[in-house]
């Protein structure tokens, strides 16, 4: 494969694949809709109470955090359905292990909306 030169409407031209990436995700699937509910109800929540500098970063970073996992998660999925179609027992492994990598994450972020929120509930 010929490597390409770096130039300005080449790196501006990937945005667009990322973006088409994003829209499939969002399309396609259902938990991203249960994320960007949570996200949305986390920012409100953040300028309700007025959290700290640091507070929203921690906050945006777990945000983040979990659609990076979501995107991978699917890529994963997608590409497992494409190699094998039919059942087969490592492949679901595989799907498992990417999808406990998302449970992970969700988790991680919850606590983090908890150390937040809650004293500031409370």
């Amino acid at each position: 494969m010929k490597q390409q030169n770096f130039t300005i409407k080449n790196r501006l031209k990937s945005f667009g694949y990322a973006f088409n990436g994003l829209k499939i995700l969002v399309q396609n699937e259902h938990n991203s809709w249960i994320y960007l509910l949570a996200k949305t109800c986390v920012i409100i929540a953040g300028f309700y109470y007025k959290v700290s500098i640091l507070d929203w970063i921690a906050l945006v970073f777990a945000i983040g955090f979990v659609f990076a996992m979501e995107i991978f998660n699917t890529a994963i999925e997608h590409v497992a359905n494409f190699i094998s179609p039919e059942k087969n027992d490592k492949i679901k492994q595989i799907k498992d292990l990417s999808a406990a990598g998302v449970l992970v994450s969700a988790v991680t972020a919850m606590i983090i909306g908890l150390l937040v929120f809650l004293p500031k509930i409370l």
